[in-house]
């Protein structure tokens, strides 16, 4: 059985921007005896239910940018009608005593799977569940996306992610043998600075502590796991690569291949987003990005309305 608590988000708390009846709340779910905790937005008759998975040394409010609701994918969710569940990840948040558990990606599929189900309970889902994911948040995404239980999953968005890093990265992104060079990994994510507000540079208003488990995520994503996952994913998939990414390639060739990996989805879109750094949910590009990604939902929606031939 699932239990529930519901308590003020900590923007709702502080009476930003009259957040007012969208303002996301903080909730936790107790499922099979781990507390998953989640920020939660419902739109009163959602067309559909978007599950948003943050990434690395973050948490779920990466989608509800603190102190700027203004750029709050979340809020802007709602007004398109779209209910939002943003868990944080196995291993983040609540969860975070029980990290050395969730190591097994069966594992964490199944968590997030059922946290999303004791989120909503018996509300509405509208057409269904579309899943976006950011960074190494990308890896339980895609993952969901294969898993699909009952078929529900309408389509996916992926940013932050890649097959290959970018040229800038080399020699600063740490491997299993060897850590990463932080202060270079801080000017990956959050360059050109003048790209977000400044009291959000550098993350420490989203930031949370990694569960070891991500060392092997990060290690066997671009070369191994994603290409072998994305080749199962049967729903429309839409990719976007910022214009100033720094840790991932962002190149024609570089979407192309992205592309050719999703060889069963039914369609794949990918765009290269202007304006917006690695950390695109944030930044002053957040709201035109968000709206380019709710444009595709609506076309899932609408493949899923119109009747085969």
């Amino acid at each position: 059985m699932s239990t529930a608590r519901t308590q003020s988000s900590p923007i709702e708390e502080a009476h930003v921007g009259g957040a007012g009846d969208v303002s996301p709340v903080a909730r936790v779910v107790d499922v099979e005896g781990i507390p998953m905790s989640a920020l939660v937005a419902e739109a009163a008759e959602p067309r559909a239910v978007i599950v948003a998975l943050h990434g690395g040394a973050a948490r779920a409010a990466y989608w509800d940018c603190p102190g700027h609701p203004e750029l709050s994918m979340m809020r802007e969710a709602v007004a398109h009608g779209f209910t939002v569940i943003a868990p944080d990840r196995p291993g983040y948040g609540s969860s975070r005593p029980h990290r050395e558990e969730l190591g097994a990606p069966a594992r964490r599929v199944h968590l997030a799977c059922r946290t999303v189900d004791a989120l909503l309970g018996a509300s509405p889902r509208g057409a269904g569940l579309f899943l976006w994911g950011h960074s190494v948040g990308s890896e339980l995404t895609v993952r969901m996306a294969v898993e699909n239980p009952g078929e529900e999953v309408l389509g996916m968005e992926l940013s932050g992610t890649g097959r290959e890093h970018h040229a800038l990265a080399a020699g600063i992104l740490g491997t299993r043998e060897r850590y990463a060079n932080a202060r270079g990994v801080g000017e990956l994510l959050w360059t050109p600075s003048e790209l977000y507000p400044p009291d959000i540079v550098g993350g420490a208003a989203i930031a949370a502590r990694t569960p070891d488990y991500e060392a092997d995520v990060t290690a066997a994503w671009p070369t191994s796991d994603f290409p072998a996952l994305a080749a199962q994913v049967r729903v429309p998939v839409h990719f976007t690569a910022a214009e100033h990414e720094k840790v991932w390639r962002n190149d024609a060739q570089a979407l192309e291949d992205i592309a050719e990996i999703f060889s069963a989805a039914p369609t794949v879109t990918t765009y290269l987003h202007p304006g917006g750094g690695h950390n695109l949910s944030i930044g002053y590009a957040g709201p035109a990005y968000h709206r380019t990604v709710f444009e595709f939902v609506d076309d899932c929606i609408a493949q899923q309305e119109t009747p085969a031939l």
